[in-house]
């Protein structure tokens, strides 16, 4: 349970730190109900994720999203629930990055929203954790 609980906290601690973008000044702390929302979703959803980090099963990939990286690790019961866990989590995502851009009123910084958390992401994952590195390959914390 102490793994579990240091995980939130450090999500907790994760999506309320200023990041600094590329995105041309935007406000990554921007607040808007429909971010809250995703946070809040987001948050809930960590700990059903965070052992599927700490075996190896998922990682964070480059586009700021996660992905399953070895499914031989889970029981084959397994995999379709944390398949599902991770499309919630992506959607949950991409929708965050667009929602900052579009409180920003720079829908077009999508992208570069999108990297900048992408890179706190990784920066942020605990040892051991798996994440794609620049050319795409996957790496271990």
């Amino acid at each position: 349970m102490n793994k579990l609980f240091s995980c939130l906290i450090l999500l907790v601690i994760l999506l309320s730190l200023p990041l600094a973008t590329h995105a041309r000044g935007a406000n990554i702390e921007i607040n808007t109900p429909a971010i809250t929302k995703l946070k809040q979703s987001m948050q809930q959803r960590h700990g059903q994720l965070a052992s599927h980090y700490a075996s190896g099963a998922i990682g964070l990939t480059g586009d700021g999203l996660i992905a399953m990286r070895d499914a031989n690790v889970l029981p084959l019961a397994q995999r379709q629930p944390v398949n599902a866990l991770i499309a919630a989590e992506n959607q949950d995502r991409n929708a965050l990055y667009q929602e900052i851009a579009s409180a920003n009123n720079h829908p077009e910084w999508e992208k570069d929203i999108r990297a900048t958390f992408s890179q706190r992401w990784i920066s942020l994952a605990k040892s051991g954790w798996w994440y794609q590195a620049a050319n795409g390959a996957w790496a271990k914390k």
